[in-house]
């Protein structure tokens, strides 16, 4: 059916029909972003921000698509002429006290990221947390949090869309985390923008680090 998208309402086991454009979907997810953006804290960021402009060298991870934003990030951060390396990579190196590692994790629990946190934070790392979920596995070993509101506190990225059809809840737009995972995007690009007022870097000097050989 064109301009329409069926639900199926596991709760009557019939299927509901209804109009939407893909257009007004994205409006939507515009003004929960916007909602999102201002419930996340001045102080949280401010953390943020003191914690990577003190660092030697930033390390990032995510998994997923947490772990694209993450990638995202970390060029951003190298265009703006710091040091940064995607957590995984061949070509990074050991973490030292001193650096610094940013998470990207929705639930904050997630096993191999989790770990991985865990390990920076044993050898001197200072971690910092983007996610929904302060009190989590990788929130208690996090130096700085940053919230990005979630939408469903108590049910995990994974099965939130699976549990709204379930419970017959269809107002889940944007299903398996997506924004969290959007919102975390923006709000690093956001961030990024803030650093370069703060050190006062120039656009241009952006695109002189920008990559030459793709």
């Amino acid at each position: 059916m064109t301009g329409q998208i069926a639900d199926t309402d596991a709760t009557l086991g019939r299927t509901v029909t209804g109009p939407h454009r893909v257009q007004e979907m994205m409006i939507l997810m515009a003004s929960k972003i916007r909602s999102i953006a201002e419930s996340i804290s001045d102080q949280d960021v401010d953390g943020m921000i003191k914690e990577i402009l003190d660092a030697k060298r930033i390390f990032v991870i995510g998994a997923g698509r947490s772990g694209l934003v993450a990638k995202a990030f970390a060029m951003r951060l190298m265009h703006l002429g710091l040091q940064s390396f995607v957590i995984g990579e061949t070509v990074t190196p050991p973490m030292k006290r001193g650096d610094m590692i940013v998470v990207f994790s929705g639930s904050g629990e997630t096993k191999t990221v989790a770990d991985v946190a865990e390990i920076a934070k044993s050898v001197g790392g200072r971690v910092c947390l983007i996610t929904t979920r302060e009190s989590s596995r990788i929130g208690k070993v996090s130096d700085c949090i940053v919230r990005i509101e979630g939408h469903s506190p108590k049910v995990d990225e994974a099965g939130e869309f699976e549990m709204r059809q379930m419970l017959g809840d269809h107002k889940s737009f944007a299903p398996l985390g997506t924004l969290f995972e959007t919102a975390a995007m923006i709000f690093a690009d956001a961030l990024i923008s803030r650093l370069m007022e703060i050190t006062k870097t120039d656009v241009s000097a952006l695109k002189d680090r920008h990559a030459n050989i793709e």
